[in-house]
């Protein structure tokens, strides 16, 4: 049965449209060209931080996440990026008693942000940077099956991408969701592997909970 649900953040809880808009001002690229050229270089199976490789030869994200903060810019979401579903489904999971949690790669400054946003609402939230492990690697993984209190067989894990959500938590012997939004699952959706790894595909999170009750149902 599934027991605990953990969520991505990314194109998961998170629309990110308004940030990478921020990213193109940021290195003067119309936002036009920034997302066309960021949809090629994961339609090409790249990551996407080759997207600024495009532009300028030699980008350093990290560095550049530290100036665009010195400058008074740093990357932000609020209440106003999550998309509109999230809340609501997260009241609804809760209801039915599920444990949940928020992981995934994100830096120290972000994982604040969602503990600002989530900590009255999940029973945990960890970063790739707090745990200093990223995806797709198994040792994120294996991370929060050490936090959450149930067997790897009882997590449910949603995320939007095959590559770094979908793939490696099967691996670690989790189920797993992916939700249809965002950049990587628009491209991902017909994808073998997208169709056939998962243990969920929804078009919403709203779907989960009804969802995550016939799976349980008919587990038993």
């Amino acid at each position: 049965m599934i027991r605990a649900v953990v969520f991505d953040v990314g194109e998961c809880l998170v629309d990110e449209t308004r940030e990478y808009g921020t990213w193109a001002d940021w290195i003067g690229v119309p936002r036009h060209t920034f997302a066309a050229t960021f949809g090629a270089v994961i339609a090409q199976g790249r990551d996407y931080r080759e997207t600024f490789q495009e532009f300028q030869p030699g980008f350093d994200l990290y560095a550049e996440r530290e100036r665009r903060a010195q400058a008074g810019q740093p990357e932000h979401f609020g209440e106003e990026d999550l998309y509109p579903d999230v809340r609501a489904t997260l009241r609804q999971l809760r209801a039915h008693g599920l444990w949940l949690g928020i992981a995934g790669n994100q830096t120290v400054r972000a994982g604040k942000i969602l503990r600002q946003l989530f900590t009255d609402d999940v029973d945990l939230i960890g970063t790739s940077d707090d745990w200093g492990a990223s995806k797709p690697d198994p040792a994120f993984f294996q991370r929060v099956g050490e936090t959450v209190p149930f067997g790897a067989a009882e997590i449910l894990y949603v995320g939007d991408r095959v590559d770094n959500d979908i793939a490696p938590a099967r691996l670690s012997g989790m189920h797993t969701a992916m939700v249809r939004r965002g950049p990587w699952a628009t491209i991902q959706w017909m994808s073998e592997d997208a169709r056939k790894l998962p243990t969920l595909r929804v078009e919403s999170l709203r779907e989960l909970p009804g969802a995550i009750t016939r799976f349980n149902a008919r587990e038993h």
